[in-house]
């Protein structure tokens, strides 16, 4: 899956986007669903879960790796895969063989180890940095409070205690602007169903703006990213991204935007704020609930929210059997099913019970989920597919042939635009349609 050249960003340039700092700007028109460009990765970094089932070199998806004969840890497709990604893991082999088990530094740290390697190995202009190279990132460092730059201190502790070997540090100071540059502009690569895969630098990505009414929309191909229009973009149009989860109402779209990089969205969604009724929508009673209910209400969603996302980096599984549902109840009596909280817990409460195998359990809240998920987010939305996949996987596992075929046909429909025709993991969903 690692490709032999990237599409260059043609018909693509540059630009100083008015108080947006720079962007990226089209010179020709685009059609929805039209390949951009491609970025490979600049430095990648496959999550420890997932060792074993995709390629620690190209995150290619496949039975049957072989194992790094020494730290016995790091799995790949084969000897060129192993060869080419050697002098990344040779950063960690000998460090996870000395510490075994308590070999634990974070993604973040990985990342940033490889990128200090890959900077003394690729002083030049790589591939990945036609338009932005890694050295121009924003950090922000200035913005950054006494919590976020403890955190980048212990990140730094972590690196010269996990990577001793193999790096060359620089001091303190240039630690601390590179890693609030990673946290700044780093990616999350996800497969299908959008199940973490790993993390990445793809410099050219970095340079699009966010919006929360996005003009392309980032996949990814191993570990290549690709951006594809999914709107009409013309010559001189800004090309917009989105950084966030676009399910939330504005406020909560623009905290995440805050406290991640810095800055409020000023797009149409952002000022009109037309869909957040529909997202907060309250219950129908005969006795309707007060203001200041509601107002407590979406506070304590908000703040379980954060707890849950803080949760996904432990694995505090009893806690989540539990929580969702306690959650739905206590809500449930002030919002609607299609409020954007109430379907974040259903969420979450859908994650537990493919957890532990209630397939009947999951394609409830799935069912629940899907066409308020339609209506919230944008058209061509990695998260409505992901679900209408998810939703068809459970279908055929539950023998509703009928059902799971029209499901996973939605699915391909929305891929289609999103991750190109010919992506292996569209090809994979249509050989599952034959084999049932």
């Amino acid at each position: 899956m690692r490709p032999e050249a990237a599409p260059q960003p043609g018909g693509l340039e540059q630009f100083a986007s008015p108080g947006k700092g720079r962007g990226l700007r089209a010179r020709r028109r685009f059609a929805v669903g039209e390949l951009l460009f491609a970025c490979p990765a600049y430095a990648a970094v496959l999550t420890v879960s997932e060792r074993g089932s995709h390629c620690d070199g190209c995150f290619a998806r496949k039975e049957g790796l072989s194992k790094c004969g020494r730290c016995k840890q790091a799995f790949y497709c084969n000897v060129e895969c192993q060869k080419e990604d050697w002098p990344m893991h040779k950063l960690e082999c000998a460090s996870m063989c000395a510490f075994g088990q308590n070999w634990n530094p974070s993604e973040t740290v990985r990342l940033t180890a490889r990128i200090l390697a890959k900077q003394k190995t690729h002083p030049e202009r790589t591939q990945s940095e036609k338009l932005l190279a890694v050295t121009e990132f924003e950090s922000h460092i200035d913005k950054l409070d006494n919590e976020k730059r403890e955190l980048i201190q212990n990140d730094i502790a972590a690196l010269h205690h996990f990577y001793s070997k193999h790096l060359d540090y620089p001091d303190n100071a240039a630690l601390v602007v590179l890693f609030a540059q990673v946290n700044c502009n780093g990616f999350t690569i996800e497969d299908e169903e959008l199940s973490h895969l790993g993390s990445a630098i793809f410099p050219d990505v970095a340079l699009m703006n966010h919006s929360c009414c996005p003009n392309v929309i980032v996949t990814y191909k191993g570990t290549l990213a690709e951006v594809r229009a999914v709107k009409e973009i013309e010559p001189g149009d800004e090309i917009f991204s989105s950084y966030i989860d676009l399910l939330y109402p504005t406020e909560d779209r623009n905290d995440r935007l805050r406290d991640s990089y810095f800055f409020n969205c000023d797009c149409r969604e952002c000022i009109t704020k037309e869909k957040d009724k529909e997202k907060l929508k309250i219950c129908k009673l005969n006795d309707p609930p007060s203001a200041e209910t509601v107002k407590d209400m979406i506070k304590y969603a908000r703040n379980v929210i954060e707890e849950f996302r803080r949760a996904k980096h432990y694995k505090y599984i009893l806690c989540l059997t539990l929580t969702p549902l306690a959650c739905l109840d206590k809500m449930g009596a002030v919002f609607e099913d299609s409020n954007v909280y109430m379907l974040h817990m259903m969420y979450q409460a859908m994650g537990v019970c493919l957890y532990v195998q209630d397939w009947e359990g999951a394609l409830r809240y799935g069912q629940k989920i899907i066409r308020p998920y339609s209506k919230h987010y944008p058209s061509y939305s990695l998260n409505v597919a992901s679900m209408w996949l998810k939703l068809g996987r459970l279908y055929m596992a539950l023998k509703n042939r009928t059902a799971g075929v029209k499901a996973l046909k939605r699915a391909i429909a929305i891929m289609e635009v999103a991750h190109g025709k010919d992506h292996p993991y569209i090809s994979e969903i249509k050989k599952e349609l034959e084999d049932h």
